[in-house]
């Protein structure tokens, strides 16, 4: 593990510590909604604290980009000079967390020239943590993991998430969904895209895919399931970037293919 990672793994721990304090005291009522179904909470806020935190006392030189004070997110990105960038989802999954269902995360990664460095997802509710550096390999409670082996469409278990901030994509998805649900062993929608990507890292999920994503629900996830062995782009083919958009992935080429020409990407 190097010092990017030792990092992005103790930020990512001290989001985690606070959702561990809150998790019995959290109020739907109280959070506030940046958008249908689309909350943040105290606990987000004090988590992205802790997190910018440690990665301000480390790497004090470096900018962040944090969900919480984006700002102009586009703006932001378009003007990235490609020097270090910490992208920080202090909470992954708040919705779940409100409403006391186990999947949600912190997820912290370092780009730089436009790729991913160094990466860390932690699930305070399980206890489970997983990081990822560049050329390293990607690795789970200290021990390597990778991806599945190499499986038809048909006998995938796919990750996905709803496009619940954009409704008009919702019958383009629900298209996607059903031609995907025919075709596969299965999906599964669990609401926190950090852990579906770390769950095809491991191999639990044979591919994934999402049409609404913003880069820090992606930023960590997206290296830990490369360098586990996975391959991903955006539906129209091109690399990731961290502009959000849709993202697709898969633990094999011809996988990655077969759920493209399904999706109809």
């Amino acid at each position: 593990m190097n010092d990017l990672t030792r990092t992005a793994l103790a930020a990512a721990e001290a989001a985690v510590t606070v959702h561990r304090r809150d998790h019995r005291l959290v109020d739907l009522e109280a959070s506030s909604e940046k958008g249908r179904a689309d909350y943040v909470s105290r606990t987000d806020l004090v988590a992205q604290a802790a997190a910018l935190g440690v990665i301000r006392g480390r790497h004090p030189g470096h900018d962040i980009l944090a969900e919480e004070d984006a700002g102009n997110l586009r703006e932001r990105l378009e003007g990235w000079d490609g020097s270090p960038l910490w992208v920080v989802d202090p909470l992954d999954g708040t919705s779940n967390f409100l409403h006391g269902h186990p999947q949600y995360a912190a997820s912290v990664a370092m780009w730089a020239d436009g790729k991913p460095r160094a990466g860390a997802v932690v699930c305070g509710s399980s206890g489970e943590r997983w990081w990822a550096a560049e050329g390293g390999g990607a690795f789970k409670g200290g021990r390597p993991i990778s991806v599945s082996r190499p499986r038809k469409l048909r006998d995938a278990l796919v990750g996905t998430g709803f496009p619940f901030k954009l409704l008009d994509q919702l019958p383009t998805y629900l298209g996607q969904l059903d031609r995907i649900l025919r075709s596969s062993s299965g999906i599964r929608r669990a609401g926190s895209a950090a852990m579906d990507l770390c769950f095809l890292a491991q191999g639990s999920l044979d591919a994934f895919w999402e049409l609404i994503l913003s880069p820090w629900d992606f930023a960590a996830g997206l290296l830990i399931a490369q360098e586990a062995g996975g391959v991903l782009k955006r539906l129209d083919g091109r690399e990731v970037d961290l502009l959000d958009g849709p993202i697709m992935g898969a633990s094999s080429t011809a996988l990655l293919e077969e759920l493209s020409e399904t999706l109809g990407a």
